[in-house]
Parts: C-alpha cells; structure tokens; sequence
C-alpha cells in the first residue's frame, strides 16, 4: 500500500508536469496563429501556470460543482453519517471526509480531493436508497480506501485536467477549421517558430487521445486496491460483493456523468459501456465479475 501511495504521488507529479507543458504549447500555437509574435510565449507560460495552479489547487470544487453535489445533512443522511464515522477507527485516517450528496436515480460514489485532509466522499440519493447497511459501509470503506491511497488527488487532478484539455483542443480544432489564420511565408518570425507551432498543433489533435488513455491507466488497477483495502476495514467482503452486484445490475443512468470523471466512480456510470466480463482497451474500470472473483478469493 505505502508503495502505491508513493507511486500516486510521483504520478501527480508527473501529469502536471505533462499538463503545465502540453497546455504551454497548444497556446503558445494559438497566439502565433493569431500572429501576437514576441509575446506569444509569455502569455502561453502564464496562461499554462494559472490553469495547472487552478486545476491542482481547486479540481475537487471543480469536480464536485460538475456533478451538481450538495453537502450531506444529519436530518436526511444520518445512516450514512454513522457509517463514515464508524469506518473512520478501523481506517486509520486522522483526518474525515466531508459527505457530499448527489441527486439521482442511479446507485454510485466517487471520493475527491488533493489530500486525505481535504478529501470528499459523494454518493447519490439511488445507492442511499438501494442499499442496505452492510452494502452501503463496503461502498464507503472502498471510497476511504481511495483516500487512504492518495487514488483522490491523481483522480481528481487527472479529470480536471483532461477536461481541460479536451475543451482547449476542441476549440482549437474548431477555429483552424473556420478561421482564417494565414501562414506569412515571408515573416522570419514565424519561419523560425514553426517547430514549436507544429508540436503545438500536434498536442492539440493528440491531447483528447492521450487524455483518455491517462484515465485509463489510472483506473483499473486502483479498484481491485481499494476493493481489497476495503475489506481490511469493514472484515465483511460479503458486503461489498452483494453492493457491487446491485450497482451493476441497476439500469438507470448517472444523469451528471461525463466522459472526464467517469473514472472515479466506484462502478461505470455509463451502463451501456459497461456490460460484459472482458474488460476493453477503452473501459474506465475492470468488469464486475473480475472485481467479485478477487473479493472471493480473499474470503
């Protein structure tokens, strides 16, 4: 576990420092079409340094404002409340989560946040009403298992950041196909700018992509993990089997999903890309089944 809390670490470190880099270019691209000349590198720097300082210093606000949540309440989630405190001594986590809610039909959870001591647990008003007490406390203790991991600030950073980033090429791509950005041939300027034009460029076609493959990198091994710590607290794996089958067996659908956090959720919110026993080169999580096989096996 401390090695996977290590490597989560040195992982952060590494996609922002992609990001800071990534983003630099493609709006270092967009200055130079825009002919902006000398000063295209220094808005490019600041504008990279202000968006990784936000998406690093705010991306569970960002998160949590994207999926419309709304902080827990003792008069309407008191069950849940004492779950979370409960599972808090076996844990071993100095520090609680805040409970946050989501209004929806579909029984799901994800955990946010760049460190346990700013951490968020959310869960929809369909897994508080599907559940009972023992599926609901392995839901949470696989959430908190997230947190324990240091899982919530590579996951959390990661959506905001490849939000992001798709939005920025998606508009990109968008001007180059109706604007009017001419290539002077006869500026030297540009002449000498144009490797780093032509990286910008290609970061903006490719950042989508590499964005997806990031998010699936991340994810599935992360699950099997926090299912496994999950157990370590709740001594119960019966539980979280039985709550895994409820969540993939139900057919509504998370109305707040999207393609940028749909990684942090405890089971896919998109049902119809998740069914099956193989997992695919594009799924976000591995297959229920897979998930079960390796809780029984530690039965």
């Amino acid at each position: 576990m401390y090695e996977d809390i290590r490597n989560n670490k040195i992982k952060t470190g590494v996609i922002v420092s992609i990001f800071l880099v990534v983003i630099s270019l493609i709006i270092y691209y967009i200055c130079m079409a825009f002919d902006l000349g000398a000063f295209s590198i220094v808005i490019a720097m600041i504008f990279a340094i202000a968006s990784t300082f936000g998406s690093y210093y705010y991306s569970d606000k960002i998160v949590l404002s994207v999926n419309r949540a709304r902080p827990a309440t003792p008069e309407e989630n008191q069950k849940v409340i004492n779950i979370l405190d409960a599972l808090m001594v076996s844990s071993g986590l100095a520090h609680k989560p805040r409970l946050y809610i989501v209004d929806d039909a579909q029984p799901n959870a994800f955990a946010t946040g760049r460190k346990p001591e700013n951490s968020v647990i959310c869960v929809t008003t369909g897994l508080l009403e599907k559940l009972d007490y023992y599926e609901l406390e392995g839901v949470i203790a696989h959430e908190l298992s997230h947190i324990k991991n240091y899982d919530i600030r590579l996951s959390a950073i990661v959506s905001v950041m490849v939000g992001f980033m798709v939005m920025l090429s998606d508009w990109v791509s968008r001007a180059l196909l109706w604007g009017d950005f001419r290539d002077n041939d006869n500026d030297s300027n540009n002449k000498g700018n144009a490797i780093l034009m032509l990286i910008g460029l290609l970061c903006t076609i490719l950042a989508p992509i590499f964005g997806s493959l990031m998010q699936l990198a991340l994810s599935r091994r992360r699950e099997f993990l926090a299912d496994s710590t999950a157990i370590e607290f709740t001594r119960n794996p019966d539980g979280l089997i039985s709550a895994l089958q409820k969540l993939d067996s139900d057919t509504n659908q998370l109305k707040t999903a999207n393609n940028s956090t749909a990684h942090m959720y405890i089971v896919s919110p998109f049902k119809a890309k998740a069914n099956g026993r193989k997992t695919s080169l594009f799924s976000t999580h591995p297959s229920i089944e897979d998930r079960i096989e390796a809780l029984r096996n530690l039965k």
